[in-house]
């Protein structure tokens, strides 16, 4: 699979200019992570995320200091989000979604912003990742099965799948067709393997 097939196109948006409060108002409205930062010509610039909205940020709770300690030293946080973005990893709509999960864990984000030709075309997070990896094995039964009709008859492909896991027989046990339908099964949102059964039948 590949980004393309579980990002959001349709992402909200920040740019430098705006002020750091309310990136983290829609942040906590949204309930999301992070957002990316752009120009105002939709060219990706940074992104800004829950972490480095609260850095200094939260004052220290003066009730701590009735005893007549000093409070700590803090930087003053910044009022603008271009003060405060990072530079975020990026992928294309064609990344391979391991890929993506591999990047995610590498780099510790929970979001990863979606680039073409330099414009922000959407965004995956790891929520989008694990939709993917969760589907019912009935409907990815039935995705698989639809797929293998454009190679031949619905009676040539049998088709079983267990937690993500496809097991097909090819009654025709053709090796051509048989990485057709490889390639056509791994395509399929949920799936974790494919494996060819041979088949039995006279």
């Amino acid at each position: 699979m590949r980004t393309r097939d579980v990002m959001t196109a349709d992402v909200i948006v920040v740019r430098p200019d705006t002020l750091a409060r309310d990136a983290a108002h829609l942040l906590a409205e949204r309930g999301f992570t992070a957002l990316p930062v752009v120009d105002e010509l939709g060219v990706l610039v940074g992104l800004v995320s829950e972490t480095e909205l609260l850095r200094h940020r939260l004052p220290q709770d003066p009730r701590k200091l009735v005893h007549g300690e000093p409070p700590k030293a803090r930087t003053a946080p910044a009022d603008l989000v271009g003060q405060v973005m990072t530079t975020p990893v990026t992928v294309t709509p064609n990344t391979d979604l391991a890929e993506v999960a591999d990047l995610m864990l590498e780099h510790d984000v929970r979001s990863v912003p979606v680039v073409h030709e330099g414009h922000l075309a959407g965004i995956v997070t790891r929520r989008d990742l694990l939709r993917s990896i969760s589907r019912d094995d009935w409907i990815i039964e039935a995705e698989i099965r639809h797929r293998l009709d454009m190679i031949g008859s619905a009676r040539r492909w049998s088709v079983e799948v267990h937690c993500g896991k496809v097991s097909i027989v090819d009654k025709m046990n053709d090796p051509t067709d048989r990485h057709v339908a490889d390639v056509l099964a791994r395509a399929v949102a949920g799936v974790t393997d494919v494996r060819f059964v041979e088949y039995a039948g006279s």
